[in-house]
């Protein structure tokens, strides 16, 4: 059994759409599909990640959104990004000094409020949303110290809201991996199932051609 260990976006889990799809997809193929729930903190989920790695060492990591960021950290193994969202730590600090006006930690936690289930609990303090751009630092420095040696392929969607505020954006990827790391479909920030079905799963196949 091969393994793919799929880091969610914020508010994402265990029971996440993305991963429950490929999963249904690969199973035949002996490819494992996991999905965890970590912590929204950025340094406590890195330590979360960390001890994953150690335990199931994937052969593959795949960063959804928010989740780009944690993945680009976990090092010398290859990557897919589903709308890598590597700015939006850049609009956390901002939001971090508003947390300090009472009231306005409820009020992000209400608004942004992740479905019922094994989702990741969403808590906007100073503390945490200030450890974000330092988070997004390090996660960059260790997709450079990476190099062209591990695979980084990202799908973006043309219709994707979260480009518009420039949360995630194409040309930041571009600058970072090249004009051939990413491939663009015409659906929204959150893939839809035609997409991971005729798209995702075949790169993620052709991955692995060779290693069942």
């Amino acid at each position: 059994m091969l393994n793919v260990l799929y880091i969610h976006g914020m508010g994402g889990g265990g029971d996440s759409r993305i991963p429950s799809i490929l999963a249904d997809a690969l199973s035949a193929d002996m490819i494992n599909v996991v999905v965890r729930t970590y912590d929204f903190d950025p340094e406590t989920g890195a330590d979360q990640i960390a001890g994953w790695v150690n335990e199931l060492k994937p052969n593959l990591v795949i960063g959804e959104s928010l989740g780009a960021l944690q993945a680009m950290r976990v090092r010398g193994i290859p990557h897919l990004y589903v709308s890598p969202a590597v700015n939006s730590a850049l609009y956390f600090m901002p939001l971090a000094w508003l947390t300090l006006i009472p009231g306005v930690t409820r009020f992000f936690d209400g608004f942004y409020r992740p479905k019922e289930g094994d989702r990741q609990p969403l808590h906007f303090t100073f503390k945490t949303l200030r450890k974000y751009r330092r988070h997004r630092k390090e996660a960059l420095a260790a997709s450079a110290a990476d190099g062209g040696k591990y695979m980084n392929l990202a799908f973006f969607g043309t219709h994707d809201h979260y480009r518009r505020s420039g949360v995630v954006s194409v040309r930041a990827w571009r600058r970072l991996f090249g004009k051939d790391s990413y491939v663009m479909y015409e659906g929204t920030h959150f893939m839809e199932e035609e997409f991971i079905r005729s798209m995702l799963v075949p790169v993620i196949k052709e991955f692995f051609q060779g290693k069942l």
